[in-house]
């Protein structure tokens, strides 16, 4: 996005080490967010719309937006992205849906610019699901 700047370095690479304590990385839970996705705000939703959701709410950016009461902001961007994907879209939808992206932390770029990490491996509880990608999750809904 125009105008942001360049991405927070690591901590390891920074001449002011005590630039961490001013706004710590955020770390997402590996496994996503659990329990079922919050009821749908924007009235009545398309089939899209309600896969994409469900979708959306067990990554782990979701643990991050229900802490501040995200949830209206992702069903815009989910009605937005169902309208972009669709052919011939205009420009001005595309460009929203990815400036949306952005905000919500859906993007490697975005998360380092939230402050954002997903755990390791390593930190994460045995025995927890990883969930997948959920672009992978889309394509494996479009082959079925």
């Amino acid at each position: 996005m125009a105008g942001m700047g360049p991405p927070p370095k690591p901590a390891s690479q920074r001449r002011r080490t005590n630039a961490d304590s001013l706004s710590p990385t955020r770390v997402l839970p590996r496994s996503g967010r659990s329990g079922p996705p919050p009821e749908w705000p924007l009235g009545k939703g398309s089939a899209g719309e309600h896969r994409i959701w469900a979708d959306l709410w067990a990554t782990p950016q979701a643990a991050a937006w229900e802490e501040v009461a995200g949830i209206r902001s992702v069903a815009r961007y989910v009605r937005l992205l169902v309208k972009a994907e669709k052919p011939n879209a205009p420009a001005a939808i595309c460009g929203e849906v990815r400036q949306m992206e952005d905000r919500l932390g859906l993007t490697p770029m975005a998360m380092l610019r939230l402050r954002w990490t997903v755990e390791s491996a390593e930190d994460a509880e045995p025995g927890l699901v990883i969930v997948p990608d959920v672009a992978d999750r889309w394509k494996q809904a479009g082959a079925e």
